[in-house]
């Protein structure tokens, strides 16, 4: 069991952490027709457009209540109803939803009395979806806003159905985490289906955020789950939550729908895709497709080659916790070491990494720890790229942001094929570094192959 320990430094340095209003912003973009609202200053949509658009590469819906120091201290029922109307005459959303933030938080405005208020004064709003979700920015992560708005989206959109007659055993619920990509949800939406399932995700990014060019202009999302399917997920089958982060929402929705749910913790590797295949043979009653039975063992033959250049590497991973869970098991059942692990909240999950010590902390603890211990790999998004240029090891990218290499949204790690080519992703950098910096030369014959990097030599 990891020993799960907070940094004790007076302020983050170099932050690996966002914040849970993003979080939650993100999520309802995986909703049709959406316009995230985060009620606080100007200044803290602004981080998260410039953040999701650098990462996506595309225009990101989001709106601000521009509080002011006066509004803030005077309560922010004007701004909210001001923005509320705005952006209904100006973008004819299907739901708004709004996220709270430090200031408004610590002020204390009571958000659900203000949407109670607007209705009531305002008919054209009156049955507008409006959701809103509470994420002070002081406290938690970007993981954690994700984590509340997908259950308060479950507790307030989801309906009950009249009789459990009315269930369709062959429509299944996913709760994707925020660790996974676009990609992951294309390549999840496949499996399921190959099995005659029929699939419904909420979030759905892979609708709004996979990087389609859609017809004409729209000012909110342009995909992604509609109302009108959410309120319907009570009628399915199953729920399959994916990571950590997703037990209370699926909690949330067998609770008030009476739908089972299976939470897998890890979709990245092969005992992981293989309770997954067998759950859905489970469920579905059908064999898993001769497809994934080659695809496996493409997966199985990946790790045999990769263990040669990943086995008995030395990692230093900064993730959120679900991120952290799949990279992390990947590449220790490779045969490389988790000797650094550094993240950005708590989570059960943390205490079963396979490794000794997890810290909440910052990139300047990732780099330290790497130094300290050695480390020949680090793993985390882009802004760990000057540690890793400072400590001369390679550097991989995963999760958000990564603004500075395309295809961010469809890296591609859940399902067979995902292990697959992560493990010759990563195992590609370790042999072009091992060529680029470890390769001997008439200069370095004299001295030989330093030891760590000889295992790459295979």
């Amino acid at each position: 069991m990891a020993n799960v320990s907070v940094s004790k430094k007076a302020c983050s340095v170099n932050p690996l952490k966002m914040s849970q209003p993003i979080g939650g912003a993100l999520a309802f973009m995986g909703l049709r027709g959406a316009m995230p609202l985060l009620h606080g200053s100007q200044g803290c949509t602004s981080f998260g457009l410039v953040l999701f658009t650098r990462h996506f590469k595309e225009a990101i819906p989001m709106q601000t209540t521009a509080m002011s120091e006066v509004a803030t201290v005077l309560g922010g029922y004007d701004n909210v109803e001001q923005a509320v109307l705005n952006i209904y005459n100006r973008t004819k959303p299907e739901i708004i939803g709004i996220c709270s933030t430090g200031v408004t938080e610590t002020k204390g405005d009571d958000v659900d009395g203000y949407i109670k208020l607007i209705r009531e004064k305002n008919a054209a709003v009156a049955h507008l979806p409006i959701v809103y979700v509470s994420t002070p920015d002081f406290k938690d992560a970007f993981q954690d806003g994700w984590e509340k708005t997908v259950t308060r989206i479950v507790e307030t959109m989801v309906e009950a159905p009249k009789s459990a007659a009315r269930r369709d055993p062959t429509k299944i619920n996913v709760l994707p985490g925020c660790h996974l990509t676009p990609g992951d949800l294309d390549e999840l939406r496949t499996i399921i289906e190959d099995f005659g399932l029929e699939p419904t995700f909420l979030p759905d990014l892979a609708g709004s955020l996979d990087g389609h060019i859609p017809d004409d202009f729209t000012p909110t999302t342009i995909g992604g789950v509609g109302v009108e399917e959410i309120s319907m997920m009570g009628q399915a089958g199953w729920t399959i939550a994916i990571g950590a982060q997703m037990r209370q929402a699926a909690e949330a929705m067998q609770k008030k729908t009476g739908v089972p749910f299976r939470l897998f913790e890890r979709l990245c590797g092969l005992e992981a895709n293989d309770a997954l295949m067998s759950f859905l043979t489970d469920i579905s009653g059908r064999p898993a497709p001769m497809k994934y039975r080659r695809q496996r063992g493409q997966l199985v033959d990946a790790m045999l080659d990769g263990h040669f250049h990943i086995g008995g590497r030395k990692l230093a991973v900064g993730a959120e916790p679900d991120l952290l869970n799949e990279i992390g098991g990947l590449l220790t059942e490779m045969g490389a070491q988790l000797l650094v692990a550094v993240t950005t909240t708590q989570s059960p999950v943390l205490e079963r990494l396979p490794t000794e010590e997890v810290l909440i902390g910052d990139l300047e603890d990732l780099e330290n720890l790497a130094k300290a211990k050695d480390c020949d790999l680090m793993v985390t998004h882009s802004h760990g790229r000057q540690a890793a240029s400072r400590l001369k090891i390679p550097f991989f990218r995963m999760g958000i942001p990564m603004f500075d290499r395309l295809g961010g949204g469809h890296q591609l790690m859940v399902g067979y094929r995902g292990g697959r080519d992560l493990i010759f992703d990563i195992s590609n950098l370790l042999m072009a570094d091992h060529e680029d910096n470890h390769e001997p030369t008439p200069d370095s014959w004299r001295d030989g192959v330093g030891p760590s990097h000889a295992a790459t030599s295979h």
